[in-house]
């Protein structure tokens, strides 16, 4: 009979179990994080209408490549780390704090508005995990802001979508996706 062994037995060299631990639990997190991001992509591409389908459903489908291979590279760190990652959508569900992906079918400024701010925080919590294993592993940081310089550009590429020459977003000053939007629905705000 297999078990299920909770603690690694070992980790990278140079780190002790518990800070092999440690770095897996914050790992964990963004490869929930990571995961919800993928299907949230798919599920944008299968779901958005509207004049500028096209060029929003060809736009995501690159991302949702790089989205998963940021998954398995961030699940293979955690297994390098003497960590079980897991992957299965029930311990995704399980282990993130944020509420699931809110719009169905809608237009494509409705769905960047809401995809602005699901980059918002998952960058905000990415660069916090920065932060958290920046003292302890050099590598694991460095694959943390190799994400974050991609994601960063995709959330520009939203952002492109959504603002107006002057530089305004139509969803400035929301804080949810179904507020962002309602906004971005309105279009671009004026200068």
């Amino acid at each position: 009979m297999a078990t299920s062994r909770k603690t690694p037995s070992f980790t990278i060299p140079g780190l002790t179990e518990a800070e092999g631990e440690k770095l897996a639990g914050i790992l964990q997190d963004r490869l929930n994080a990571l995961s919800d991001l993928h299907l949230t992509l798919k599920h944008v591409h299968w779901n958005v209408v509207g004049p500028h389908f096209i060029a929003v459903h060809e736009m995501i489908d690159p991302h949702v490549d790089e989205v998963i291979a940021m998954t398995d590279e961030t699940a293979e760190r955690i297994a390098t780390l003497g960590v079980s990652p897991k992957g299965t959508p029930g311990s995704i569900v399980a282990g993130r704090s944020w509420d699931d992906y809110s719009l169905g079918r809608a237009t494509t400024n409705e769905h960047l508005g809401a995809l602005d701010e699901v980059y918002v925080h998952l960058i905000e919590s990415h660069r916090d995990a920065r932060e958290a294993v920046a003292d302890l592993d050099a590598v694991t940081e460095d694959m943390i802001i190799g994400q974050l310089k991609q994601l960063e550009l995709f959330h520009w590429f939203v952002r492109a979508h959504l603002e107006n020459a002057g530089g305004t977003l139509s969803t400035a000053g929301t804080d949810t996706e179904k507020g962002a939007a309602s906004k971005a629905s309105k279009g671009a705000t004026e200068d």
